[in-house]
């Protein structure tokens, strides 16, 4: 693929799939705050049922009329969608006279407002912005690295490529089932606990995967790294709104997708350079399981920000 090509599809994916992501994960927030969670585990089974449905339909288009013109269709199907929703969006429930989770502005509240929230120049002065950062970018990285060589993974431990090609398939269908139980686990029980046992659940799954050598412990794994892959999508879209308020979310929200995206872009070369090295994962993976343990450790010290409810 040429250079200008390479970058050019970059952009369009920024632009378009970032933006879009960022967007639904910043318009929820604003309509949600007792059911934030809830809320947030519902819409990330988009993601989910995209990954589903697009696959065949892609497929089908393309054996149909060919991928150029399966192209065109697929971009008219998108833009149909976009258009369609667009009739329905509002940005903020006080356009509507109502607060978040459907409650009637008070009299008091005549003139819509969005009390209580930190500027982003505030946001990254805090602690709180700089343990999050560091709680979300383990998961972001470690789980990119899973995604990439859990094949390789599986086959050097004797294990067939299709049997990890269908493990995906078994955690895909656990993450789903796991999202709207997530978020009532936010909504109900403090926030940096559950952050706290999601990152320890990651760093159990770096240690069951080196174990991985037969058909049931690769059902075990799958299970696991499906509720891990559905704390970690939920997570990144709910806890930004929760710490720092919805006030200037969207571009507090921008700095923490940058988080995601440098934590998956460093979590994988580790493990391509001990596969280079020593042709075998587990150091690494014994290794590395300590990096979300500590993670565990340090988001339990999470508190909300000073002057966030001004």
């Amino acid at each position: 693929m040429p250079l200008w090509l390479a970058i050019g599809f970059a952009l369009l994916r920024f632009f378009g799939q970032g933006r879009l992501m960022l967007l639904c994960a910043t318009l929820v927030a604003q309509w949600f705050e007792r059911r934030r969670g809830f809320a947030m585990g519902l819409i990330a089974l988009g993601f989910a049922a995209s990954m589903a449905v697009h696959p065949p339909l892609d497929q089908w288009l393309t054996e149909a009329v060919g991928w150029r013109q399966a192209g065109v269709w697929l971009g008219v199907i998108t833009w149909a969608l976009l258009l369609l929703m667009l009739l329905f969006i509002h940005d903020r429930p006080e356009e509507k006279g109502m607060k978040p989770d459907g409650a009637a502005l008070d009299s008091d509240d005549s003139v819509p407002s969005r009390k209580g929230g930190l500027t982003l120049h505030q946001a990254v002065r805090t602690p709180t912005f700089w343990i999050i950062a560091a709680g979300l970018m383990a998961p972001s990285g470690l789980v990119t690295a899973l995604f990439l060589y859990q094949v390789l993974i599986f086959e050097t431990q004797g294990l067939s490529g299709a049997l990890a090609a269908r493990v995906f398939a078994l955690s895909g269908l656990v993450m789903v089932m796991s999202m709207p139980v997530i978020g009532r686990l936010l909504d109900r029980f403090r926030t940096e606990r559950i952050f706290s046992g999601a990152l320890v659940l990651l760093a159990i799954i770096f240690v069951t995967i080196t174990r991985v050598d037969y058909l049931a412990g690769a059902i075990v794994y799958a299970v696991l790294f499906g509720v891990m892959n559905a704390f970690n999508i939920t997570f990144c879209a709910y806890i930004w709104a929760r710490y720092f308020g919805r006030r200037h979310l969207g571009s507090i929200q921008g700095a923490g997708q940058v988080v995601g995206v440098v934590g998956a872009a460093v979590g994988p070369p580790p493990f391509g350079i001990a596969f280079d090295m020593v042709r075998n994962f587990t150091d690494v993976l014994l290794t590395l399981a300590v990096v979300p343990l500590a993670g565990g450790v340090l988001v339990l010290f999470l508190r909300e920000p000073a002057g966030l409810h001004d």
